[in-house]
């Protein structure tokens, strides 16, 4: 039996810019097996953007692969933008994808903000998923927040915290988010990268158990911070856009019957295990597996290699 490791790289064999709206156009991929078993990868922020490596979580030759850029980040346009940029926007953008590519149904693999859009989606458009695979369960409560980026996380990342901290005057930590938000959006571009940097690097510092410079390093880049912290920040503020705090386990009842698979870093402080067990206890169709040894990224050994394993149960036969 095949040791779970990503698959080799690969190329794209289709891609293009699909025009959402008036202002934005969504970058999407497709590469594997063009008559093969429908997925899409659903990536991380909200800002994340996808990366070739996401590719390689699917067997090339049993999976028809769709990669997508969600609005304003990745090779999606205009950059960084927050204008008509909600969740709701992108399911529909999820859906203007999938017509697009003649696509009956697919599996949604997702991971942290990609566990909250593929729920977000699923609890829309529950006859057009096969499975999910999901991984850091984010439900974007409004305790999932304050852990975060108020307080919670930051016992355990003291320096990292004390860095978080740093752009923002002691008068307006009672509120972080919103302290950000108003730097994240300043007229001042040097205001606007000191704080995408910061709140940036501050994630990255804290997604995987053990710490990877390199990681780090790519999530204090610039173009990739300016995204990232002022898409997250944006969401997170408007609390997801969602009617209701706690809306995506009240809306469990749409998604259950679907397989799904959730893997969950016993040690991720990003999104803690609290939120998957509330979720697998809603959903009978979903398997929690529990990895003892992993913080919140996807690429930590365990996480890995059950993440692949879950996909490759649910491919279609060869």
């Amino acid at each position: 039996m095949r040791s779970p490791t990503l698959y080799p790289p690969i190329e794209p064999y289709r891609s293009g810019h699909l025009q959402v709206s008036d202002l934005h156009r969504i970058y999407f991929e497709e590469c594997g097996n063009p008559v093969g078993k429908p997925a899409v990868f659903i990536h991380g922020g909200p800002g994340g953007g996808t990366e070739p490596e996401h590719r390689r979580l699917f067997d090339p030759e049993k999976y028809r692969i769709v990669l997508f850029d969600q609005r304003g980040c990745g090779q999606s346009t205009p950059h960084a933008e927050l204008r008509d940029n909600t969740t709701w926007d992108l399911v529909a953008d999820m859906e203007c994808i999938r017509t697009h590519l003649e696509i009956d149904r697919w599996l949604l693999f997702g991971g942290s903000w990609g566990s909250t859009l593929s729920l977000a989606y699923a609890s829309e458009h529950p006859d057009r998923v096969s499975e999910m695979v999901l991984r850091g369960i984010f439900l974007l409560r409004q305790e999932e927040i304050d852990w975060f980026y108020q307080d919670g996380a930051g016992r355990f990342f003291p320096a990292e915290w004390q860095s978080y901290l740093a752009p923002i005057p002691a008068e307006e930590q009672h509120d972080m988010v919103g302290a950000y938000y108003r730097r994240l959006t300043s007229p001042s571009k040097d205001v606007r990268r000191t704080a995408a940097r910061a709140w940036s690097i501050w994630e990255g510092s804290t997604s995987t158990l053990l710490s990877e410079p390199d990681k780090i390093k790519q999530a204090g880049e610039d173009r990739f911070a300016e995204a990232f912290a002022r898409i997250e920040c944006h969401y997170f503020l408007n609390k997801g856009f969602f009617l209701t705090d706690g809306y995506l386990l009240d809306q469990a009842t749409r998604f259950r019957d679907i397989p799904a698979t959730i893997i969950q870093g016993r040690y991720d402080m990003v999104c803690p295990i609290k939120s998957a067990w509330d979720l697998s206890n809603k959903w009978a169709g979903a398997d929690l597996i529990v990895i003892g040894n992993a913080g919140h990224a996807y690429s930590e050994t365990g996480t890995l290699r059950s993440l692949i394993q879950a996909v490759d149960a649910y491919a279609a036969p060869a």
